[in-house]
Formats: C-alpha cells, structure tokens, sequence
C-alpha cells in the first residue's frame, strides 16, 4: 500500500473536540444525509459492486440501531476538519481512514474494529447494496481490484472519511467522479 492521496484534500482547520452523546438529536441524521470513513488497504482482490446510479433519490432505509447509527453520524461528522496521518488514529495526531472508522465505533460504541480497510471489509455484518445503505454502515472503495479505503455513510448519499495525505478528514459525495468509478460495496456493523 502506498501513501498516495486518494483524492484532493482540503485547509480546512482542524475543529475542537467534541463529544456527541448517543441521546444526541436523530433529526440531525437526516438533515446532516453524512457519514465517515477510514484507510489502509490490503492485498485480497474483491468483487466489485456496479457503482451508485444516483444515491441522492435512493429510499431512505433506517438503521436497524437508530440511536447508536446517529452517536456515530455525530461523532464522525464532528471530526471533519482533523488532519490526514498514515497510521494515525486520534483526533489530536490524525487519521488515516481505517483509523477514523476505529476511532469512531470505540469511542461512541465501544465496539473494536480490524485496522484496516481490507480488514474491515471482511468484518462480520451483512454486505449491503447501495440502495440498501443506512447511517453507520461502512463503505469501501478499490483500486487494481483491491480495497483500499473506507468511510462511513451518513445519508443522502455522501460519507465521512480521511482520503488523502495532506487532506483532512470531510464529507463526500458517493456520486463523486473518483468515488463512483472506485466504490466496491458496504458492509453493515450495526445489526
């Protein structure tokens, strides 16, 4: 795995700590439609998923855990703007993008996660089609037949990540020219 960027970063400035409880408002998933992601990619090829045809239309499909799909949104959301880090995984040094996903799912659920996206592609869950995406639910991404990211979808068709080195953390779209070609399925932690 190299430490190219994925895709172009951003100066936006790195925000304050904030810890978003799970009691936090579930409106907030809905009108927020966002959700994060992580890196560090492996070597298994993996099949992949034709990409989303337009997932701004798509049903809205409810998180079988709405509270604990909404302390994720909220915690991922409130980290964009922290800086990219290979390896890294605190707000205070970084994050790659499989080090956001762990971050995130300890620090609100305390649920312990594979390190990497390969990794965590693998994890336990069902695999998810697109249109069957629901806050929380991690989406991957592969180059050369492997994955090689990951981020958490928030709704509405866009995901939280760590993409680049360089970049910070943000929130994108699915239906991005990168993210389109690239996406290769979703896995669901929250069952």
């Amino acid at each position: 795995m190299t430490k190219a960027a994925h895709y172009p970063g951003n100066t936006a400035p790195t925000p304050a700590r904030r810890h978003w409880g799970i009691g936090a408002s579930l409106a907030f998933v809905v009108l927020a439609g966002t959700l994060l992601a992580g890196c560090g990619g492996g070597p298994d090829v993996v099949r992949r998923t034709p990409p989303p045809e337009n997932p701004r239309q798509w049903p809205v499909v409810p998180p079988s855990n709405p509270a604990a799909a909404n302390a994720v949104l909220m915690r991922a959301i409130s980290l964009v703007g922290t800086p990219y880090l290979y390896g890294g995984n605190t707000p205070q040094t970084g994050f790659d993008c499989s080090g956001l996903v762990n971050y995130v799912y300890d620090d609100m659920l305390d649920i312990k996660l594979p390190r990497t996206s390969r990794a965590l592609s693998e994890y336990q869950g069902p695999r998810i089609e697109p249109r069957q995406l629901s806050a929380a639910d991690l989406v991957f991404f592969s180059s050369g037949g492997r994955v090689t990211h990951v981020g958490i979808y928030v709704g509405n068709g866009r995901f939280v990540h760590a993409p680049s080195s360089g970049g910070t953390v943000r929130l994108d779209a699915l239906d991005g020219h990168y993210w389109r070609d690239h996406y290769s399925g979703a896995r669901r932690v929250l069952n």
